[in-house]
């Protein structure tokens, strides 16, 4: 028995130290980490490195940043807007990456970076190399607009253009007996043929087709304005490739050869004497938000990823993010309560997701219409379907030429498994009571004649909702938003031409914008606030687990747990369990 007692309390104490002491002194290390960080240097070089990668927005949950490089294009533009004003910043020093960037994400870096420069400030951009993949002509579009071009020695210009893959899963699925029944509407609807075909159909080639030569058409141009040459003479030059880095600069493609160490050089020197490099993560924590100043505000309220019901939601050790219905509803319901907010810039970034939740997230953008103050969407990488959705009735919206909007359509199915499974041994069979709809999308069979003929007209009511929605927002005939409807992807600069889409630009137009709606005058200054407000650690503990706010106090204790794969897989391990509990939905009226 004592040695019961001694053993229990041997686990009291370590648990005491695991859970208080430690995170106690790991508390009191960062607070002091932060209490001695430097000021900026009176001869700063800024370096922005892209090659992580960008979300469009930073995430309000404070681990969300753990899963990646933590910097957002809406961040790189605000920061870059306070180093143009900040004379202790001299130079801007870009690390360009070799696959290309988000379109839309690097025509608003483009536009910040433009906007810098014209602040009579210099930027330096190098690159280890353009390769054939994926959006590299965006890379090449920011490094282009940099005041020099820089490019390693051993790096090879290989970028002759813009390409995409696409897998289909058609003939695995016969292969292995999958069955994927699904409904689209309609043909442009591409999302189902990846399930349901081995090819493009003329529709989804023709789309994709489209967009994509929209995206090349305008990288290449602004290319070719900041390099100061004719958009066809860059696209001659460019398609003729691949070049060598020196070949490259004989080609006026870039300006100078070097290592990044000799661009980092060069960097200093223009920046005057004892220059520093600065990370640019490390200022834009120490600016902090622009918040300005001012009687009126603007609000800024964002969403980011898939769209769902409910509130939460997402990993938040930074597993993705989701707009969430309830969370960001609520956020505009606490900007239109905010009497000094005036209007509202939404920014939205999301390929779509849920119609029920996208219907939510449009009430509130109509209570703040009601409510006297305009609503501006100013729409990022995606805004797309469900996207479309809850942006279609605001008054006014702005686009990056290269963002990727429309998709005016709804599809929704059920994978069959029944066969696959009984291929391994493993059968699949259902029991249901009710009524003859109640086992529609079990796995384990067909759709029946009625039920699928149900669902289609579930299919069919959405589609209709979402036109509705459209021309009422957009005041446009029904007839006329079938006709650019039907599913179809548009870049912005393709929407603007159809009346989707009404500016072209990225959040500070959206701002002036939200400004002039708000009979806000030009030369008054105004606040911005920011919704949902980002989570402190306790606050998104509670959420991700479940628990009271106290017990995430002692949950945000245990050290080190971010930079763990192990706790990592914990998390998403109970995530997934409260999932399963609460049921997940099948594939359904998905207006992706």
């Amino acid at each position: 028995m004592k040695q019961f007692f001694l053993t229990v309390l041997g686990v009291f104490a370590g648990l005491f130290l695991f859970l208080v002491v430690v995170p106690f002194v790991l508390i009191l290390g960062a607070i002091g980490a932060a209490s001695s960080r430097e000021p900026t240097p009176a001869h700063t070089v800024l370096e922005l490195d892209l090659r992580e990668g960008v979300s469009d927005q930073t995430p309000t949950n404070p681990f969300a940043l753990f899963g990646g490089s933590g910097l957002s294009t809406m961040q790189i533009v605000d920061t870059l807007a306070q180093a143009g004003d900040d004379a202790r910043v001299k130079v801007l020093l870009i690390r360009l990456p070799e696959g290309g960037i988000t379109p839309a994400a690097a025509d608003e870096i483009r536009q910040a970076v433009r906007r810098f420069r014209a602040s009579g400030k210099r930027v330096i951009a190098h690159s280890q190399g353009f390769q054939p993949v994926g959006t590299a002509i965006s890379s090449y579009m920011i490094g282009a607009s940099a005041s020099e071009l820089w490019m390693q020695n051993t790096a090879g210009f290989q970028l002759a253009g813009f390409s995409a893959d696409s897998v289909f899963l058609g003939r695995a699925f016969d292969k292995y007996g999958v069955n994927a029944e699904f409904e689209q509407r309609y043909e442009y609807k591409n999302a189902v043929n990846e399930y349901t075909e081995s090819d493009f159909t003329p529709a989804h080639r023709e789309a994709m087709t489209a967009w994509m030569t929209s995206i090349y058409t305008s990288a290449l141009a602004n290319a070719a304005q900041d390099r100061k040459v004719t958009p066809a003479a860059l696209r001659t030059t460019i398609e003729a490739g691949p070049y060598s880095s020196a070949q490259a600069l004989q080609r006026r493609l870039i300006d100078k050869i070097g290592q990044v160490e000799e661009a980092e050089a060069e960097a200093k020197r223009r920046a005057g004497r004892n220059a520093e490099i600065v990370e640019f993560a490390d200022y834009a924590d120490s600016q902090g938000e622009r918040a300005g100043s001012g009687r009126n505000a603007i609000a800024i309220v964002g969403g980011e990823g898939g769209i769902m019901t409910g509130t939460g939601g997402g990993d938040p050790f930074g597993g993705g993010s989701s707009i969430m219905s309830d969370d960001l509803a609520e956020a505009l319901y606490d900007a239109i309560e905010d009497k000094s907010v005036k209007a509202i810039v939404f920014r939205v970034s999301s390929p779509g997701g849920s119609p029920d939740a996208s219907e939510q997230i449009l009430a509130a953008v109509r209570a703040a219409k009601a409510a006297g103050k305009p609503v501006v969407v100013s729409m990022g990488d995606y805004a797309a379907s469900g996207g479309y959705w809850i942006s279609s009735e605001a008054n006014w919206i702005v686009a990056q030429p290269s963002t990727l909007t429309g998709s005016i359509g709804v599809f929704g199915g059920k994978f069959v498994l029944a066969d696959a499974l009984g291929r391994f041994g493993l059968d699949m069979r259902n029991l249901s009571v009710g009524g003859d709809y109640a086992d529609a999308f079990s796995p384990s069979q067909d759709f029946t004649p009625a039920q699928r003929a149900a669902f289609a007209a579930q299919i069919d009511r959405t589609y209709e909702e979402f036109i509705a929605r459209v021309a009422a927002g957009r005041r446009l005939p029904p007839a006329r938003v079938r006709e650019i409807a039907r599913g179809r992807v548009w870049t912005g600069a393709q929407a603007r031409q159809i009346g989707l889409v009404d500016q072209l630009g990225g959040i500070e137009e959206a701002i002036a914008k939200a400004r002039e709606l708000a009979r806000i005058p030009a030369d008054e200054s105004v606040r911005f606030k920011r919704y949902p407000e980002a989570q402190s650690p306790f606050e998104a503990l509670s959420e991700a687990f479940g628990v009271s706010g106290e017990a995430a106090r002692v949950l945000v204790g245990i050290g080190g747990v971010m930079n763990d794969p192990a706790a990592e897989a914990t998390v998403r391990r109970i995530q997934t369990d409260r999932a399963r509990a609460s049921g997940a939905s099948v594939l359904a009226d998905q207006p992706y």
